[in-house]
């Protein structure tokens, strides 16, 4: 996901923990966060399974038990037509205004503080796809997580989770520049490493990458690509273009880019502890009213990044096959097979319409 950058923004007329004092139970949240149907409450799949018998206490409850798997299965195609695909938080909640809505993130405005929803829109090729049950608490959460046990890199804009698909943030000035972190040759977008790679590019934003490298392999070290927008699209830019074109000062680039290669590398060190391999990510960074650069947006969630699973990595590749990964890259290769996802325009990319993940 690449939401557009929220504009500098708002003032609560409360605290933000008491901004949206009501909105945790399902019932109520049904009157703001409106959903493609209403007719139950959005319950956890997994929940539903642990009440009905599920133990909690495997590894894996999927791999240990076919059932659960299929019980789970079963819980989220019944949520398919409950999906959070829309917010209107503006018409219900006085002093709330809609700044930007993105891709997935729906940001609001209140004073000095944001209101960014997550929903459960998918995207992929700088278009919406469908949208996922759950997916926006899964990104959610997963941010909240990250940004948790990061602040020994650098300091954040959170300042509150009132809600399992929301967020409250500081207000800042957004640099309109993403921090693309890569550590292997692999992608299939058009601004993918692999993708220009293979058409013979040799220096993408400003890294100088070897001849030789095969899909899916790993760099040397990890390398910073950084993007700005035109349209609605992700541009490649080096560093010298950020400066020279005024999006950056030199001394903000330095420091936020020393602080995206920072939290890439602990990212990859959590991630490898777990099992998985943080092959690339983006970071996006803003500034407050005192100077300070913060980490905002989303960190290291399936939207974001790539993740494979460390154990079948080295196998595959050697095979010539595509890693086992967790996230949307199964998505964007069905649809760069089946369709020219940047140009149909067919059904498959309404927005309302659900993708069955299974």
């Amino acid at each position: 996901m690449s939401p557009t950058a929220p504009p500098t923004a708002v003032r609560l007329a409360t605290s933000p923990k008491l901004l949206l004092p009501t909105i945790s139970s399902p019932a109520t949240r049904l009157s703001y966060l409106s959903m493609s149907a209403l007719s139950r409450p959005r319950t956890s799949p997994l929940a539903a399974t642990a009440a009905a018998g599920g133990s909690g206490a495997a590894p894996s409850l999927l791999d240990a038990d076919p059932n659960h798997r299929d019980s789970v299965l079963l819980a989220a195609r019944g949520a398919m037509a409950n999906c959070l695909g829309e917010t209107h938080l503006d018409l219900v909640i006085p002093g709330l205004r809609l700044a930007a809505k993105g891709k997935v993130r729906d940001v609001y405005e209140s004073g000095q503080h944001l209101v960014l929803v997550t929903t459960d829109r998918q995207s992929a090729f700088d278009r919406v796809l469908a949208s996922i049950p759950f997916k926006g608490q899964v990104l959610n959460k997963t941010s909240l997580w990250w940004f948790n046990r990061t602040g020994h890199i650098t300091p954040n804009a959170v300042v509150s989770c009132p809600d399992k698909n929301v967020t409250i943030a500081k207000r800042c000035s957004v640099f309109p520049v993403e921090f693309v972190v890569r550590g292997f040759v692999t992608g299939s977008t058009g601004t993918s490493l692999w993708t220009v790679y293979n058409k013979g590019v040799r220096n993408y934003c400003g890294n100088v990458i070897p001849d030789g490298m095969a899909k899916n392999e790993k760099l040397a070290e990890n390398i910073l690509t950084p993007t700005t927008k035109a349209a609605d699209h992700d541009v490649p830019i080096t560093p010298d273009e950020i400066v020279k074109s005024g999006l950056m000062s030199k001394y903000d680039f330095d420091e936020a880019r020393s602080k995206a290669l920072s939290l890439f590398e602990y990212g990859q060190q959590v991630a490898l502890e777990n099992g998985v391999i943080l092959v690339d990510t983006k970071y996006e960074f803003g500034k407050t009213a005192d100077g300070t650069i913060v980490l905002i947006d989303e960190v290291h969630t399936p939207d974001s990044s790539r993740y494979w699973i460390a154990n079948s990595y080295e196998e595959r590749f050697e095979s010539g096959l595509e890693p086992e990964n967790v996230d949307k890259e199964f998505l964007r290769l069905w649809f760069k097979n089946n369709c020219n996802p940047y140009e149909d325009k067919v059904s498959h990319f309404s927005s309302q319409s659900t993708v069955n993940t299974a």
